[in-house]
């Protein structure tokens, strides 16, 4: 998201070059760089829209403005939304004590609502189980959640620190459940859906494609269908499905006063080692953006709102290699009329298979979590790491390779038998067995 921070001009577009947008997303579904909807709203009108790739590939079933997609943890967002109504009801306060309603949770007489809102409660991220993925799939009762929160240790003290952990928003939702007797899709619907006119939002269930909603995919030959998070997981950390349209509809509406009282939206707005509460804010000169992105499965979602232009972005891919920061920018960039090149995705060098052969094998490192095998397919090299999906690589230069949709590049050298692995600030190197 801070790449939003590189648009150094004005950001309102008076006009803007449909078609150029439009090019933009044709090249992007072409290339088989991703699918899912993408909407900007202006002054609280949409004014532009589109959707690439399909909703279901295997039915041909294309997307639509009114595809559903799963859009991870931008439902935070709305989850903060609405205990800051509590509280604006005086149901709730930011002081209240996380021992009032679950005094069995470690340090429960000492974290807060404002200590979970804003991530500051110290509390384990649930996600980060080992046995995450095994569990996530599977109905979960919230005693069966609730279990797995007291038996883990703290991460640290309340108030100590900043540390995202979805822990804190599965409490939220359920702390929503107990103070108005319903189930958290009931209060998504009577607080936030009705009152802002969302025709495409409620909280998900198991994916049902004849009723628009998308399934996800990762790119390895062709597009997979990924696995499906039992949706009695995430809650409010998660767990909401959507449309970019509605998405754009509910931050105009939350950052112009129709949710939450002014001195809520303050509160939310203020940041704390980089989080607010259920948003995060991108500064630039006199810009404000907050907002929010996600991931579930194979989702991703981005979303965010200019609060002096009034300007919304939202993207949620069901499918994607470039990463969905590049594609927002580009977007954004044609929108307010700066220089912006449309990508053509032309391989930087073309090589056979034959090319390939010194590369192949299994690597590891004592240092790196998982083994990593280097695969010939049809003369594409192919990356396949322990426990995840075939990852494409893309030639750059002369033993150097790289992933736009995993942001990593591995270069090897053949006559050492090694593979140097770099995403970030990550660099590890793996030597063939």
């Amino acid at each position: 998201m801070i790449l939003f921070l590189l648009i150094s001009h004005g950001i309102t577009a008076q006009g803007f070059n449909k078609t150029k947008l439009d090019s933009l997303f044709t090249i992007i579904q072409k290339h088989n760089k991703g699918m899912g909807s993408f909407s900007i709203f202006q002054n609280g009108k949409e004014v532009y829209r589109n959707s690439i790739g399909y909703a279901d590939v295997n039915n041909n079933i294309k997307a639509d403005q009114n595809t559903k997609y799963r859009i991870g943890s931008i439902t935070k967002t709305f989850t903060a939304t609405m205990i800051l109504q509590l509280i604006d009801e005086k149901k709730l306060t930011l002081a209240t004590l996380l021992s009032d309603y679950f005094p069995e949770i470690p340090n429960a007489s000492k974290i807060t609502i404002e200590h979970l809102l804003r991530h500051r409660s110290g509390l384990y991220n649930l996600t980060n189980d080992r046995d995450f993925v095994k569990w996530m799939v599977v109905p979960q009762t919230r005693k069966q959640m609730m279990n797995r929160i007291i038996e883990k240790k703290v991460d640290f003290e309340p108030d100590e620190k900043t540390e995202y952990s979805n822990t804190n928003y599965l409490l939220l939702s359920y702390i929503l459940e107990d103070i108005e007797g319903k189930s958290y899709a009931n209060i998504l619907q009577s607080r936030i859906v009705i009152p802002c006119k969302l025709e495409n939002t409620c909280y998900g269930g198991k994916i049902d494609t004849s009723e628009n909603e998308a399934l996800s995919y990762d790119l390895e030959d062709e597009w997979t269908e990924t696995i499906q998070t039992d949706m009695s997981v995430p809650m409010g950390a998660g767990g909401i499905i959507a449309t970019p349209t509605d998405l754009n509809t509910f931050y105009h509406d939350l950052f112009n006063g129709k949710l939450i009282s002014e001195s809520a939206l303050d509160q939310m707005k203020t940041i704390k080692e980089g989080l607010g509460m259920g948003v995060m804010k991108m500064p630039f000169q006199d810009k404000e953006i907050y907002g929010h992105n996600g991931k579930i499965d194979g989702f991703q979602s981005l979303a965010g709102y200019f609060t002096n232009e009034r300007i919304g972005v939202s993207y949620i891919a069901n499918g994607l290699v470039l990463p969905i920061e590049t594609i927002v920018l580009g977007a954004l960039q044609i929108y307010i009329g700066a220089d912006y090149e449309l990508p053509d995705f032309k391989p930087a060098m073309t090589l056979k298979k034959e090319d390939l052969e010194p590369y192949l094998g299994m690597y590891s490192s004592p240092d790196f979590p998982m083994e990593i095998e280097i695969l010939n397919k049809d003369a594409i090299l192919i990356a396949k790491a322990t426990g995840k999906p075939l990852l494409p690589l893309e030639p750059v230069e002369k033993d150097k390779f790289k992933s736009d949709r995993a942001m990593l590049t591995i270069e090897f050298v053949p006559k050492e038998g090694k593979l140097i692995f770099e995403r970030g600030q990550q660099k590890h190197v793996l030597t063939r067995k």
